[in-house]
């Protein structure tokens, strides 16, 4: 599905391609974005529907690690500084904003956050679709040998244990837990909303 990913299972090239596509739609409504004209209300929706789906297409698959979500997480401030300065109440000078306060005014999902749930939406997906698929195979089989010595390469699955361990069904089936859809639904909006830093 074009996504490149390595030996190590490690996808830092994909994401930054991913980047790169942003960035391009970015400076692409760039004048819309700073256009006076537009509401902020206007320029988050531009946002949502333009900018972020190609940032994040084919995240399901991404194991990204603190630091590439930090890339993410500094590429949506830098969208989010459409909410333009601030001015100091005290000094009257006007100044940036923080990226506390971008986010506060931002007041949906961060883009760590919608990836985890993206994620959590298609392993329930994967996991109601059968033993006969190959994608359910390839998602619950376990491949011959042995892994190698020292710390283990994250694997997508522990991926979505830690999801779920933020949520406090960690130490859940998790593949028991997507038979429910409703109550799956309901731990895919949880992970989504938890407002961590």
């Amino acid at each position: 599905m074009g996504t490149t990913s390595t030996h190590q299972n490690s996808i830092p090239e994909e994401i930054k391609s991913e980047l790169r596509s942003g960035n391009a739609c970015y400076n692409s409504v760039q004048n819309l974005l700073s256009s006076r004209l537009l509401s902020k209300n206007l320029k988050i929706k531009i946002y949502r529907t333009i900018i972020l789906p190609m940032v994040l297409y084919e995240c399901e698959t991404w194991l990204p690690t603190l630091r590439e979500e930090r890339k993410l997480r500094v590429f949506e401030n830098m969208v989010l500084r459409i909410f333009g300065p601030r001015r100091c109440e005290v000094t009257g000078e006007w100044r940036r904003l923080h990226n506390e306060e971008l986010n506060d005014l931002y007041s949906s999902p961060n883009i760590a956050r919608v990836i985890k749930s993206r994620r959590m939406r298609w392993a329930g997906h994967v996991a109601g679709i059968g033993l006969e698929r190959g994608t359910y195979r390839v998602l619950v089989g376990k491949p011959e040998g042995r892994r190698p010595l020292g710390r283990p390469k994250r694997r997508w699955v522990d991926n979505i244990r830690t999801d779920l361990q933020e949520v406090e069904c960690g130490y859940m089936d998790w593949i028991g837990l997507t038979q429910d859809r409703d109550s799956w639904r309901r731990l895919e909006s949880a992970v989504m909303n938890l407002r961590v830093p």
